[in-house]
């Protein structure tokens, strides 16, 4: 047996589960069935984005250990949309609904364009176009 080369979901520890998921509701994102403070799922195109409260997320993957602190934990997500301007669209759109700005949109030495926003938690997207994809 091996094990399955896919990612089936994604799960966020969430310091404030009403701050994260106003924040993906006003990008526009809508919530699975049964989402509710407790656990809120996303359909991300194949993908499962979960928000679970982090002192639960830790006593179950992390039963020995303290809480990461605030910040950047060295991940980030990432969005792939079909333009150049599609980055700049969708990075007005994020800090409107209040992301953070860490990268504004610039052309990367890769090929492609795209910026960098935090969530009100600090986790990290990346908004990218890439012309091979």
């Amino acid at each position: 047996m091996t094990v399955p080369q896919r990612l089936s979901f994604l799960t966020l520890g969430a310091r404030d589960m009403a701050v994260l998921r106003a924040f993906y509701r006003a990008l526009g994102w809508s919530e699975r069935p049964g989402s509710d403070d407790d656990f809120t799922t996303y359909d991300l195109g194949g993908l499962v984005l979960a928000l679970y409260p982090i002192g639960r997320l830790g006593a179950e993957a992390a039963p020995d250990e303290s809480l990461p602190p605030p910040g950047w934990n060295g991940v980030t997500y990432g969005i792939n949309v079909e333009t150049p301007a599609g980055v700049d669209e969708t990075f007005g759109v994020a800090l409107t609904a209040g992301a953070r700005p860490i990268a504004r949109p610039v052309r990367r030495d890769w090929g492609g364009y795209s910026a960098y926003i935090a969530d009100p938690e600090g986790n990290r997207w990346e908004i990218a176009w890439a012309p091979e994809a």
